[in-house]
């Protein structure tokens, strides 16, 4: 039995623009040393531009690319009898989400072009044709769980 309580969930303040929790939270993860205006108009920018190129809602575009990019099932490591086993487990909804984000922002970073509003429509869009760096990383990490599937009746 833990001798500490468990932190309590914070719950995070809807967004500005179109009070979505979880674009604020994309918002939040995109941040960068306290500067959220800048952080927003990223997004904003970006959501405009996504919505401008698909002909959808920008909203419609973030929700299905944020599910695209959500991983189902990863490896952690497991230590027995002195071998470490890389075993497969599912993955709560809450990291789910929280992986997608950071895949979506790092695979936008690490692209080119001008702005980051502009990189960063590209790889929602990506993301939303099941394609792009964050979708690769998801499937990267789903056949690592494949390939280990015989690991996982150690699962804790």
């Amino acid at each position: 039995m833990p001798r500490r309580a468990r932190p309590q969930e914070r719950k995070t303040v809807p967004d500005r623009k179109f009070g979505n929790v979880t674009i604020a939270e994309f918002n939040n993860k995109l941040m960068q040393r306290g500067k959220r205006s800048t952080a927003e108009g990223i997004v904003y920018g970006a959501l405009t531009l996504a919505e401008n190129t698909t002909r959808k809602p920008g909203v419609e575009v973030f929700e299905t690319a944020i599910r695209n990019a959500s991983p189902l099932i990863e490896v952690k490591p497991r230590r027995v009898g002195g071998a470490t086993y890389q075993v497969p487990v599912e993955i709560r909804a809450d990291r789910r989400s929280s992986l997608a984000m950071r895949w979506i922002i790092e695979a936008a970073r690490k692209r080119p072009g001008k702005s980051m509003s502009e990189r960063l429509a590209g790889e929602l869009v990506d993301a939303m044709n099941n394609a792009g760096g964050a979708v690769r990383r998801k499937e990267e990490t789903h056949k690592m769980a494949e390939a280990n599937k015989a690991f996982s009746h150690y699962k804790w």
